[in-house]
């Protein structure tokens, strides 16, 4: 169904999801799919998990609003649930990821003001996404996005993702630097995975030029690449702010922006702030899904489901023609195509299966951590078959 009330930003919408279970949705005619993109890496626990609902359930009939006015014991509790799981100082809560990363952005020309600097600058990267409002719009290393909304904030210098030496050399060329800001591995640009070596080095970088590393974590996170936070696969390294969101509430809106050191201290009374943001139904929503991704040891399962997805899709399409890589993190899987492949985003629910394509060629795959052994073997299946066929129909 489609009415003309609603804003045609998303443009022609063609399935209709009324039910979820477990790794499954339902549509307006009751035909069951396979979720392998999950809300974008919201829902990691499935749909209607359990625990999820029943925290949901029972904060709903206790207070779901107060404002940040007052203290809001569910929102103190989930603060030091992150804290004490990422090695940060602190924490801001907000709605979403777009202002979770504003509120790191606010941080960043924040330590630069009090530098003195007239124009403090963030580094950010291509094939970036950062969200959409105006400043991580500016951020987003897509030009297709920032189209039609000038003029841009300024104080975004781009850079290619994985190459320290373009970094390196802003730092002689440009002296009102303040932070690096990037994504452990890009999801919209295509699941790009770094080289081992990029968070140490950059790390290292902004240590001797005593700029802010900033990841942003938006869809990394809550054991989405196999560990809680992406920065947690290079032992030691901690940024000095990562952002998340997405698979934090899995569904409820929730953002969430932790910083440590001089960044933990930017932030005082009235200079930043939410009305919504940390209210007691998202956290508590939070502090459920990050109990319930421990109890059931689910990020360590992300780790071995990741490596058995990986594994299958590159048997299987070892040979096919025109897919030019397949790679990935955890439950973060791409495979890269030498041509666009948007349609096969509606072949694949015709054979029961969500998937996403971004980047224009690449096919993510973002499916619950609570997979199956055999659902992800039907996953790798299905869209192999879906990769061949279309390999075979572009020859």
């Amino acid at each position: 169904m489609a009415t003309p009330a609603l804003m045609q930003n998303y443009g022609n919408r063609t399935l209709t999801l009324v039910r979820g279970e477990g790794n499954y949705v339902w549509d307006d005619a009751g035909r069951r799919y396979l979720d392998a993109i999950s809300g974008i890496a919201v829902c990691g626990l499935g749909h209607c998990h359990p625990a999820v609902t029943e925290a949901i359930q029972d904060q709903a009939q206790t207070l779901l609003h107060v404002s940040n006015l007052y203290n809001i014991p569910p929102q103190e509790q989930l603060a030091e649930k992150l804290v004490g799981l990422s090695g940060m100082d602190n924490v801001f809560f907000s709605n979403s990821g777009a202002e979770a990363n504003e509120a790191a952005i606010k941080l960043a020309r924040k330590l630069g003001n009090e530098r003195g600097y007239a124009c403090p600058k963030i580094i950010v990267t291509e094939g970036a996404f950062h969200g959409r409002t105006l400043a991580t719009l500016t951020a987003t290393g897509n030009a297709k996005v920032q189209q039609g909304f000038a003029p841009l904030p300024e104080g975004f210098v781009r850079v290619p993702y994985n190459d320290v030496a373009a970094i390196e050399k802003l730092a002689a060329e440009h002296s009102e630097i303040v932070a690096v800001m990037l994504e452990p591995v890009q999801g919209e640009g295509g699941i790009r995975v770094p080289d081992a070596d990029y968070l140490p080095r950059l790390r290292a970088l902004c240590d001797q030029q005593d700029w802010l590393l900033m990841l942003d974590e938006i869809q990394t996170a809550n054991g989405r690449s196999g560990k809680l936070f992406a920065y947690q696969h290079v032992d030691g390294l901690l940024p000095d702010v990562v952002t998340t969101a997405k698979g934090l509430g899995n569904g409820v809106p929730i953002g969430a922006c932790l910083a440590r050191g001089k960044a933990a201290e930017l932030f005082t009374a009235g200079s930043h702030g939410s009305t919504f943001g940390g209210n007691p139904l998202a956290c508590r929503a939070g502090s459920a899904v990050l109990e319930t991704l421990e109890r059931e040891s689910l990020i360590e399962r992300a780790a071995q489901l990741g490596v058995q997805l990986l594994d299958q899709l590159q048997s299987e399409l070892a040979n096919c023609a025109h897919v030019t890589d397949i790679r990935g993190l955890g439950l973060l899987v791409g495979i890269e195509l030498d041509r666009p492949c948007a349609e096969l985003v509606e072949q694949a629910r015709a054979r029961g299966l969500l998937i996403n394509v971004t980047a224009g060629n690449v096919v993510r795959l973002l499916p619950p951590l609570t997979l199956s052994d055999a659902e992800c073997s039907q996953l790798a299946t299905t869209v192999a078959a879906l990769v061949r066929d279309f390999a075979q129909q572009a020859a």
